[in-house]
């Protein structure tokens, strides 16, 4: 019998990653050995997302996964951001670790820049979720009993007023049309706090909404946890 392939999983803290992790759990050819994930040094909050390091901790707890921390500078060129990550991609392979796992959907551009660059140290990529159509996986959010909220919404696209919401029925149904269900396209980023890969939710509550370069961030403030 073949041995489950150790697997790390890249991380974001949102929707997208946590169904592609529950995906992945469910398959016995991987063996899921940590979830790796980017923070912005200074502000100590998940790159992109914007989300506090303390609720990054607590997933992780909840989901029962160690959690290995890559820090890049705020506004990171992509250089730098490659450098870092590669050390730590070093750091697994040495392990024996030889597959990454994504949350990605259907960007072709950025499924070939992960290739690319794990490539590089003999590693290769996961896509759980690939080419599912998003109306599906909003679908399968709900069917799960997954709980999200947006932490970070891109002005351009959203009106401000998405910034802290609950992703529930009424929230994608006030999805503009051009708006992908799942924003995909960077339309808004998300923090998961209750699902069937938590032994326990993450409580939250919404602190200061503010707006940088065009992004409106709802700052998550941790709760006293709960148990499941």
């Amino acid at each position: 019998m073949t041995s489950p392939e150790p697997t790390l999983f890249c991380w974001s803290g949102g929707k997208d990653s946590a169904m592609a992790l529950h995906a992945l759990l469910q398959q016995k050819h991987f063996r899921v050995v940590a979830l790796l994930t980017t923070l912005t040094e200074g502000y100590d909050r998940i790159a992109m997302h914007g989300v506090r390091r303390e609720l990054l901790e607590r997933q992780a707890r909840s989901i029962g996964l160690p959690l290995h921390e890559v820090r890049i500078p705020p506004q990171s060129v992509n250089s730098v951001y490659e450098v870092r990550m590669e050390e730590a991609l070093h750091l697994f392979y040495n392990q024996g670790v030889r597959a990454v796992a994504f949350g990605d959907i259907f960007l072709e551009d950025l499924r070939a820049y992960r290739e690319k660059n794990l490539a590089r140290v003999g590693m290769t990529a996961l896509f759980p979720l690939w080419k599912r159509d998003t109306r599906e996986l909003v679908q399968f959010f709900h069917d799960q009993h997954f709980r999200a909220v947006a932490a970070c919404v891109d002005t351009k696209v959203l009106d401000p007023s998405f910034a802290g919401r609950e992703l529930n029925d009424s929230f994608f149904r006030d999805l503009p049309p051009h708006a992908d269900l799942c924003g995909e396209n960077g339309e808004f980023h998300t923090f998961v706090f209750d699902g069937p890969i938590f032994q326990s939710p993450i409580p939250v509550r919404k602190g200061d909404v503010v707006n940088r370069d065009g992004f409106v961030f709802c700052d998550l403030l941790p709760q006293m946890e709960e148990t499941k």
